[in-house]
């Protein structure tokens, strides 16, 4: 499980250190892909493939899925970390994301998301005064 606000700068090369805390669970490697609000997804390599086996059994006649499918897989790049516990983010992932050099890294459950650090700031503003006044629950019974 990902946790926490993490604030790494990307270097001229397009790396960035992932949190050091994550390092063992992201040896295997990682994969990196497009997300929603123009973040990126950082799946352990594991969690990807979980991710692959539940869309490949969706319906491919159902067209939301190939959209999404296509996009998804399209813009994935398999990364390694480095032994500084870098990776490379792809110039067209950065290009997406509009990350520049000041990035914000949050733990999203079963991924890491990649942020622009001004992009993460409004939509953590708007997001936070939506999540103060919540009245119902987000899962019945859980939550």
């Amino acid at each position: 499980m990902f946790l926490g606000t993490h604030t790494p700068r990307l270097d001229q090369k397009g790396r960035l250190f992932l949190p050091a805390k994550y390092r063992d669970e992201l040896s295997g490697g990682v994969v990196i892909t497009k997300g929603q609000e123009r973040c990126l997804y950082v799946f352990p390599t594991d969690e990807f493939a979980r991710l692959t086996a539940a869309l490949r059994s969706a319906p491919v006649t159902a067209k939301a899925v190939r959209d999404y499918s296509r996009v998804l897989f399209a813009s994935a790049s398999d990364q390694a970390c480095d032994k500084q516990g870098r990776v490379t983010v792809p110039p067209k992932l950065r290009e997406y994301a509009g990350l520049d050099r000041e990035c914000v890294v949050i733990g999203a459950n079963t991924r890491l998301e990649i942020w622009d650090s001004r992009a993460w700031s409004e939509y953590e503003a708007e997001q936070e005064q939506e999540f103060a006044q919540l009245s119902e629950e987000v899962l019945p019974g859980v939550l």
